[in-house]
């Protein structure tokens, strides 16, 4: 069955997707001798696939991998940094980081903490990360001052940001300093903008100290039985990846971009 070529490489670990498009692009994907071109299709049974001039053949499929990272603060959350700073991939073992294609799936920021998700499934990769995709995902936010009830209606209700405005959010304080000098909130988002709260929370005038992500829709670091520690890794549960595969289904067969 022909399948575009950059769902392939996805579905083979080679690369998420927006990856495989680029190394498309680059030259360095082939089918049957000749260098592809993006949009092109194959079909792995009967095509000769090659990237970087190995080929792509059905017993080299790596088994799928799910797991959940707690990111610690100063680790990227990327497959190389050019700057030389620890990669997420370099808290696992080597022959998850070097051999099965193992990528994050979103991003979060160099200090911010907390649930990320790792996988080798380049398509899952695509629909989660795709602007389309809304699964709730849970912060726990420290915030310089203690922000009003009509300032956190305000970012309920979303703010304008770069001329958009942020979708609604669920937001409500935790616990405050005696002192005053700094709240907890548990924010519920449902899209995933460039520093999203870091950028509301400044527009409304209560700076981040710092930030923590405990949950990727039902997928939470701590539960009554276990807690994950920073830096350490699981493998999900066979619910926790029918929930994400269920939740982008609608998009398996759009075109990336």
């Amino acid at each position: 069955m022909q399948e575009r070529l950059q769902k392939i490489l996805s579905q083979w670990g080679i690369a998420s997707r927006r990856q495989a498009e680029q190394m498309i692009l680059a030259g360095r994907v082939s089918i049957n001798g000749t260098s592809a071109h993006l949009g092109q299709k194959a079909d792995p049974q009967s095509d000769r696939i090659e990237v970087d001039g190995k080929p792509l053949t059905g017993a080299h499929r790596p088994k799928l991998i799910y797991l959940l990272l707690h990111k610690p603060p100063g680790v990227v959350s990327t497959c190389s940094d050019p700057q030389g700073r620890p990669t997420v991939l370099d808290l696992l073992p080597a022959e998850l980081r070097l051999k099965s294609g193992i990528h994050p799936v979103g991003r979060l920021d160099a200090e911010t903490t907390g649930a990320l998700l790792l996988t080798n499934d380049g398509n899952l990769t695509f629909r989660l990360v795709h602007p389309s995709h809304k699964v709730a995902k849970t912060y726990h936010v420290w915030v310089q001052g203690q922000p009003p009830e009509k300032v956190l209606q305000l970012w309920r209700q979303g703010i304008v940001l770069a001329g958009k405005k942020t979708l609604p959010a669920q937001v409500k304080i935790i616990k405050t300093r005696p002192e005053g000098d700094k709240t907890l909130l548990e924010i519920i988002l449902k899209e995933g903008r460039n520093r999203q709260i870091r950028r509301v929370a400044e527009t409304l005038g209560y700076p981040v100290i710092h930030i923590h992500r405990t949950a990727i829709g039902p997928i939470q670091l701590q539960t009554s039985k276990e807690s994950l520690l920073p830096g350490h890794y699981r493998s999900l549960k066979d619910d926790e990846v029918d929930f994400l595969q269920g939740a982008g289904s609608d998009l398996i067969d759009k075109p990336a971009g």
